[in-house]
């Protein structure tokens, strides 16, 4: 079975660039009737969907925001008459350094962005339209919440904690509404450059695939999680991460 999402709508968060741009372009390749597409900068935003053409609609405004949240769900219901999938891919990451020294202000973005707001969209999806008529939610997880590494503490445990979040959401979501994740390692995004862009080649050798991730790598996963062809998968954190955690095995700083 190929991995099609025909007919359906989606809504994409963070989708203003990188990971979520790519995932909002695959779902329309896939045949989705319509995308929702939200980030901060309305001026990008419509940049992007100017380049994905008619069937991406965009709404500015904060990930974390309950307004914001409520907002998008809202346009997707009334421009579509829908919302059958989401993608919470919305991150960040402002808290570098040991979890010791992290600023606190710094820690608690990172966990309201990274792990409070993809249960927020979550809820806003369910009760606007996926407790009636089902769906599918992925959320954009990574390697570190798998592995640990020395420097992205406050990262990490904020996607270990969506991983978990993820599973106890297939848990309570079921069997009307599939819910995963996907892992990743280093993406070629302005997100991760810090990780790769001063040695691209030693970034890409800690992967036994032997290089980074390109957004699409994620967006094709997204897309299959999302189809029918993923019909009896729910729960699972699923590595896109050039075998790093499966045949690598080893701890790096990694970026979902």
């Amino acid at each position: 079975m190929d991995a099609r999402v025909d007919g359906k709508v989606a809504l994409v968060t963070g989708a203003s660039r990188g990971i979520g741009a790519a995932i909002a372009a695959q779902l329309l390749a896939s045949g989705a009737a319509g995308v929702v597409i939200t980030g901060r900068r309305p001026e990008t935003l419509e940049e992007v969907a100017g380049r994905l053409g008619e069937g991406a609609v965009p709404v500015a405004g904060n990930a974390a925001d309950p307004d914001h949240i409520e907002a998008a769900v809202a346009t997707a219901t009334r421009r579509f008459g829908r919302l059958d999938l989401l993608v919470a891919n919305a991150g960040t990451n402002p808290g570098a350094g040991p979890l010791m020294d992290v600023e606190l202000s710094a820690l608690d973005r990172t966990w309201e962005v990274n792990l409070r707001s993809p249960l927020l969209w979550a809820r806003a999806a369910w009760h606007a339209a996926m407790a009636e008529h089902g769906g599918a939610i992925v959320t954009i997880g990574s390697v570190g919440g798998i592995v640990t590494s020395p420097v992205l503490g406050a990262y990490n445990v904020s996607k270990a904690g969506l991983h978990h979040l993820t599973r106890q959401l297939a848990l309570e979501l079921a069997p009307g509404v599939r819910v995963n994740a996907v892992a990743a390692s280093v993406v070629r995004t302005r997100l991760s450059e810090a990780l790769w862009a001063a040695d691209e080649t030693a970034a890409a050798a800690m992967h036994p695939l032997g290089r980074l991730g390109d957004p699409e790598d994620v967006a094709r996963a997204v897309t299959f999680l999302l189809s029918d062809a993923a019909a009896w998968i729910t729960g699972v954190v699923l590595p896109v991460d050039g075998g790093l955690t499966g045949a690598g095995g080893s701890a790096v700083t990694p970026q979902g």
